[in-house]
């Protein structure tokens, strides 16, 4: 009996354990489940705040000389010198001797025809002296005869000292003309410029009308600026037609730096051009190379630049970055309560960088500059850096 109980009791009280825990298990209250907020996207702020602007039109274009100039030889002969500035990027002044042809033939037309104008002298003198004798003679012809007629212009020799004036007078005209082409033989710079290419050279031999280098000017350059129909608008151009300029600033990469410099705008073309639809404006900028020692960068003909042009006053607008607005005119305004509500903006200008909206929001309300992934109303934000 005592070995049965041995038995049987390690059984039962295995039996009440487990009965004992199943009823616990199920007599347990259930645990309250609650469902988990959504986390809060953390985006950056700005307030809108109206500031005046002034409208910046882009644009772009290269550099070219205001002047430029091919120049040809006036007369023939062999090119017996050139100066050192002579040279493809010589720079030169003007006055300068470029380069000279070779004068011999030229000096010895100018004898001949200096020769030719003291032998016409002579012949104007000899009729001057024979038409006072002709006169003399027909004063006494009158004093002997009074019934005598009027002398005529022949008989005082008049027409051949018409001719012989008229003959000094032509080789007057030849004298001027050799000393001309003398002087043609040496061919000088027309202004303070650069030779862009050199295409004659010394020993060579050239025509009238030979090219001898093309040349430009540096003293001013200039850019032709293309701008769109929809960003004229933005620029007086009435004002360039009386006589206004507007501030340009140009900019260029050279090497690992950004050089600026400022120039106006000082026309415009007036024609659209019929395949681009864009009308030109020119940009001028004085003194590019830098020759009165300055200090800034040359801006050099051909270089690429970016123009950005000073336009028409907007008025009082508030400027919204650009990444900032959702479908092309909603921003997304934060309320007290760190949600987002969109709202519908009227955008004057759109650039680059901003938007320029005149309606739509009020001064000192804040909207989300961080762009938003599916924006929903209503939708919870943090706030970058707690603002």
């Amino acid at each position: 009996m005592t070995r049965s109980l041995k038995i049987i009791l390690p059984i039962a009280f295995l039996v009440l354990a487990t009965v004992a825990s199943f009823v616990m298990i199920q007599s347990r209250p259930k645990a309250m489940q609650t469902a988990a907020p959504p986390p809060a996207l953390l985006v950056s702020v700005a307030s809108a705040v109206r500031e005046p602007v002034r409208f910046t039109v882009r644009s772009q274009g290269a550099v070219t000389p205001r002047t430029e100039t091919t120049l040809v030889s006036e007369v023939a002969g062999q090119i017996v010198d050139v100066a050192p500035a002579f040279v493809s990027g010589g720079f030169f002044r003007k006055g300068d001797v470029l380069l000279k042809i070779d004068p011999r033939n030229y000096e010895s037309a100018v004898k001949r025809a200096s020769a030719g104008v003291a032998q016409a002298r002579t012949q104007v003198a000899t009729e001057n002296a024979l038409a006072g004798y002709a006169f003399e003679d027909w004063k006494r012809l009158r004093d002997v005869d009074p019934d005598s007629q009027q002398a005529s212009d022949l008989t005082l020799r008049k027409p051949q000292l018409q001719e012989a004036l008229a003959a000094l007078e032509a080789r007057e005209a030849e004298l001027a003309m050799a000393r001309e082409d003398l002087n043609r033989t040496v061919i000088r710079a027309p202004y303070d410029g650069m030779v862009r290419e050199k295409i004659a050279d010394i020993g060579q031999y050239v025509n009238v009308g030979s090219q001898l280098a093309r040349t430009f000017a540096v003293d001013r350059a200039e850019v032709r600026l293309p701008i769109s129909q929809q960003d004229l608008q933005f620029l007086d151009l009435r004002g360039l037609e009386q006589g206004q300029r507007l501030p340009v600033v140009l900019r260029a990469a050279i090497g690992s730096r950004v050089h600026e410099w400022n120039a106006e705008l000082v026309r415009s073309e007036g024609v659209f051009d019929a395949t681009s639809r864009v009308l030109y404006v020119v940009a001028q900028l004085e003194d590019p190379y830098d020759l009165a020692g300055s200090g800034r960068e040359p801006l050099r003909v051909g270089t690429f630049v970016t123009a950005e042009i000073s336009g028409n006053a907007g008025g009082r607008l508030f400027a919204i970055p650009r990444h900032a607005l959702s479908g092309g005119d909603t921003v997304w305004v934060v309320d007290e309560q760190q949600k987002i509500q969109p709202r519908v903006v009227e955008i004057v200008r759109s650039d680059e960088d901003y938007a320029y909206v005149a309606g739509g929001l009020a001064d000192g309300e804040r909207y989300a500059t961080t762009p938003i992934d599916q924006p929903l109303p209503g939708m919870q934000i943090r706030v970058h850096g707690g603002g």
